[in-house]
This record gives structure tokens, C-alpha cells and sequence, in this order.
């Protein structure tokens, strides 16, 4: 039994009966983690992966040693006002990953059931919301979520206001891309920057703002060649980085170290091998726990995922002279946004940039925008020229994994790509 998943049984076995040493000890557990990864970080990644790793879990431990300083946020919310009111995000998504990974969100997953969440819901929701019911997240500052894209959002988010009575402002996203989208929404930006302040009782600086939305900006455009760079080169890589790259790509765009952490990605890709193996670029979350998956792509030289849709979803066209504006024009023109054929084209060109020999598009049970459109993607991607597999699972609750299922269907997909390549 491994240490996380001895963790796992010590915080589900406390959790009914003393959520707050359960706490304590789930905290503890991703110190020590923390501490591992500064001492004695995975040889085999690459400089800029390892920094990433104490960077998330940094970010991860924030809300659990200071809460009142977090604001509670969806993925792809806009931090940068956050940032400058000295507020951490405290991600749903991000937390129920790294519950999972810690092998409790089963118990988790149960409160929510308890409580009536229907297990059509999203399973990184649905532990969210058990984790809040049974006391193991503490309350935030406030909440701020937006509906881009996951509909889950709108019930989570609510839920988790009343529950902490704490303040909670929603950004609503027209799925119509369009100039006046974007007003709309810029109107509710500086709402926001009241509704911070006032929360805070701290001031937001425009012109630091606008530093922190030209980081942004910058980090963005460099995250690109990142991809672009990596298209030809050998970087090993574990499962985790690129939801990492995901997470903090959304809830840390605007930081200092999120800068540095695409700079020296972009270093590690420019100093990198030449290529070897088969580059597949994956659509929507990944299910890092999968043995199957970890057979395939971890630390492998015959293929590795190089690139996470998710960590690609905006795009760097906007001016931060008016950082209102730049933060609204970002939320409207999310990949995620709009029509379907939108994501799917943000993500051929994804794939492009990183020349994928074949993308797989994860099915995710309860993300009805994914699974509604797999097919659609399906055959855009094919059109496109890349071979793109299609596999159903679930990449936070483990009872659904379906490891035989993903294990025979990516097997076949790599060896098709292999013969693919020797007759070409």
C-alpha cells in the first residue's frame, strides 16, 4: 500500500466522526508532499515540471492553512483582481483532484450522495461538495464563478454559499462571442473589482492590475512556443503535469511564478532531445490515476502526452491597457465558450502546434458539453489529419475507471498510429 493511499484510509476512517482531524491529517499529508518535492523532487522530469509541482501544491495548501484568505473560484475564472487583494484561489476542480489522488474522495463522493447530488453531476462537484458537507474544506473569504462552461458551476457555487454564508458574485458569459458580449461582461469586471474591495477591505491599483493582465498576456504567448518548441523534441513526462500546466494556466495567469514556470518550460523544451516516440495531445481531463494510462504514457519513450486541452483554452488577443476589458474579452473568446466547433478548432490547432501524431478525447462521465460533442470532434479532428480515439471514464472518482476498457482501446489506437507511420 502506498503512502497516499494510507493517507486515504486515515482521513476517511476520521472523517465521519472528526472532520477536523481529518483535516489535520489530509493537511499534514500534503506537507510532507510539499517537502518532498523541494528535497527530493522526480529525477526524470524536467527542471520547469518540478517547479510546477511545488507550485500547485503550494497553491493547493493555501486554503487549508489560511482560508479566510481564498476566494473560492471556478477554473476559469480571472484571478488577476484576486491577485492584487492578496486572495488565493481555492479551486473545486483542483481540490478534487488532489482529494482523489489522496484516495478519499471516495468518502466524499458518498456525503454528496447522502446529501442528494445526483451522480450525473461532475465527480470533481460532487467531491467537492461531500468535502464541504462532511467538514473537511473550511470556509473561504468569498466565492466568485462564472457558468464557462460547466453547468455544474452554477449548482456548486450557489451550494457552497449558502452552506458557508459568505459572499459570492457570479460572472455571466454569453455564449454569443461578439463585441457586445464582451462589454457585457467588462461591466460586470469592474462590478467585481467593488465587490473585492468591499469584501477585502484592500484597494486593487489599476495600473498594477494592468501589469498583472500584461503578465498574463505574456505568459500566454510564451506557454504557445512552449508547445510549438516541444513539437519536435523528447520532454518525459508524468500525468499530472499537464493538468497542472492546465490549473495553473487559468488560476495563476497573472503571477510572477506562473511567468517563471512557462520561461523555464520553454528552456527545458529549447534544451531537450530530438523526438522520440508518438506525441498524443489529449482533450478534457485525464485520468492520472489509471494503470492503463500509466502503462502507456508515464515516463515512456514510445509515447507521451504533450499537451492538455485545458491548459489551452485562452487565447492571448487582448490589450491589458484596459484590463477590464482584456480579462472580459478573455472569459467570452474561452475555447470553451460558444459554439462547439470552436473548442474543437482550438483544439486541431493545439495539436497542430505540438504535431500530434493522434489526440485522444476523454469522455469525462458528467460533462455533458464533452460527451455531447465527442463524436462532432471525432470527425473534425480525423478531417484535420490527426487519428483521435474516443474512450469514456471518469478522471476524479475511481470506482468508474474502466481500466480494461481504456487499457485494450489505447493499445490498439498507439499500435495503429505505429503502423500508420511504417507504411507512410
Amino acid at each position: 500500500m502506498s503512502a497516499a493511499e494510507k493517507l486515504g484510509q486515515i482521513v476517511e476512517s476520521r472523517l465521519a466522526g472528526d472532520p477536523k482531524k481529518a483535516r489535520g491529517w489530509l493537511r499534514a499529508g500534503w506537507e510532507a508532499e510539499n517537502v518532498l518535492f523541494h528535497i527530493a523532487p522526480h529525477k526524470e522530469l524536467a527542471p520547469a515540471d518540478r517547479y510546477l509541482q511545488q507550485l500547485m501544491m503550494g497553491t493547493m495548501l493555501a486554503p487549508l492553512r489560511h482560508p479566510e484568505g481564498s476566494a473560492m473560484v471556478s477554473i476559469f475564472v480571472p484571478c488577476e483582481m484576486m491577485q492584487e487583494v492578496e486572495l488565493v484561489p481555492y479551486s473545486a476542480e483542483a481540490f478534487s483532484c488532489y482529494l482523489s489522488a489522496s484516495f478519499c474522495e471516495g468518502a466524499c463522493l458518498e456525503r454528496a450522495e447522502e446529501e442528494g447530488i445526483s451522480d450525473t453531476l461532475c465527480s470533481y462537484h460532487r467531491t467537492f461538495l461531500g468535502a464541504a458537507e462532511a467538514g473537511l474544506l473550511r470556509a473561504p473569504k468569498c466565492i466568485v464563478y462564472t457558468n464557462v462552461t460547466c453547468d455544474a458551476n452554477l449548482l456548486t457555487f450557489r451550494k457552497m454559499a449558502e452552506f458557508y454564508q459568505v459572499p459570492a458574485f457570479y460572472l455571466e458569459v454569453p455564449m454569443d462571442v461578439s463585441e457586445a458580449s464582451v462589454t457585457y461582461v467588462e461591466r460586470q469586471m469592474r462590478e467585481l473589482k467593488a465587490f473585492l474591495e468591499k469584501t477585502t477591505g484592500k484597494t486593487i491599483s489599476e495600473s498594477a492590475l494592468c501589469e498583472r493582465v500584461a503578465r498574463s498576456k505574456t505568459s500566454l504567448e510564451t506557454f504557445r512556443k512552449v508547445q510549438q518548441t516541444k513539437a519536435d523534441r523528447y520532454v518525459p513526462t508524468d500525468l499530472v503535469t499537464p493538468f497542472y500546466s492546465a490549473l495553473t494556466a487559468n488560476l495563476l495567469l497573472g503571477t510572477e511564478e506562473e511567468q517563471h514556470y512557462v520561461e523555464m518550460a520553454l528552456q527545458d523544451a529549447q534544451n531537450a532531445p530530438a523526438k522520440r516516440g508518438k506525441h498524443i495531445y489529449w482533450m478534457h481531463t485525464i485520468p492520472f490515476y489509471s494503470q492503463a494510462v500509466k502503462d502507456r504514457f508515464l515516463f515512456t519513450e514510445s509515447a507521451q502526452i504533450v499537451g492538455d486541452e485545458l491548459s489551452q483554452v485562452c487565447f492571448s488577443d487582448f490589450d491589458p491597457s484596459n484590463p477590464y476589458r482584456a480579462m472580459a474579452k478573455r472569459l467570452v473568446t474561452n475555447a470553451m465558450n460558444g459554439p462547439s466547433r470552436r473548442r474543437i478548432q482550438k483544439g486541431i490547432d493545439n495539436a497542430a502546434d505540438a504535431k500530434a501524431d493522434g489526440v485522444i478525447w476523454f469522455n469525462h462521465w458528467g460533462c455533458k458539453h464533452t460527451l455531447g460533442i465527442a463524436e462532432l470532434g471525432r470527425q473534425q479532428f480525423e478531417a484535420a489529419g490527426f487519428p483521435t480515439l474516443v474512450i469514456d471514464g471518469d478522471g476524479c472518482d475511481k470506482s468508474k475507471e474502466g481500466e480494461g476498457q481504456i487499457a485494450t482501446r489505447i493499445g490498439a489506437f498507439l499500435e495503429m498510429l505505429d503502423r500508420k507511420e511504417a507504411t507512410a
